[in-house]
């Protein structure tokens, strides 16, 4: 469509100029003592003038002929070539910008996952975390119920012990003292059931 309407402007314009030459000669025919102040080259009314005008616009003529044949063809050809290069160019342009923007999307998207990643990486290294504090807790205070079990055991057998020890120790304490302050043996029987009467309404 542009290659066409160029065209045509050129032949227009070629068209134009030899209907100007063509008319400067007709002029000299109509006007034939006509006279330009001061510019001989205007007169019409010399041979020679009209002789120049006339070989002028058929030498114009020939070359418009022989240009509109050979070199318009040509300067078309040159231009058609440049708007397919400029057309290539632009096309070749464009799919550079669209594999850039793919990269720079495709970037952007690495990006995202990469941190996504990484957040999902450091969520999971928490999370092992708390759950190895959390088993060590629970070890922990298991560890730590079973030694207070131990030892509440181990101090319940060793106030039995001494619970028992202090009752031997006042069973024999009493029969002591009952001897010496009466000067008779008390039944060891009748010795124990007191000491354990007294031990008992004291909570030992």
């Amino acid at each position: 469509m542009a290659r066409a309407v160029m065209y045509d402007n050129i032949r227009r314009a070629g068209t134009l100029l030899a209907s100007s030459a063509l008319a400067l000669p007709l002029m000299a025919m109509v006007a034939p003592g006509a006279r330009a102040e001061g510019m001989p080259q205007l007169d019409f009314g010399n041979p020679y003038v009209i002789g120049q005008v006339i070989w002028g616009a058929g030498i114009f003529l020939v070359l418009y002929f022989l240009l509109s044949r050979s070199a318009l063809s040509k300067v078309e050809k040159v231009l058609s070539l440049r708007r397919q290069t400029i057309e290539t160019d632009l096309g070749i342009a464009h799919k550079a910008k669209t594999r850039a923007d793919e990269a720079v999307a495709d970037l952007h998207e690495a990006r995202r996952k990469a941190l996504a990643d990484a957040q999902a990486n450091v969520d999971k290294v928490v999370e092992e975390a708390r759950l190895a504090a959390a088993r060590q807790t629970e070890e922990m205070n298991a560890r730590l119920a079973t030694e207070i079990q131990d030892a509440e055991t181990r101090i319940a057998q060793a106030r039995g012990q001494a619970l028992a020890s202090v009752r031997e120790i006042s069973t024999t304490t009493a029969e002591t003292l009952i001897h010496q302050l009466s000067g008779i043996a008390a039944p060891a029987d009748f010795v124990t059931a007191k000491v354990g009467s007294a031990a008992a309404a004291r909570g030992l």
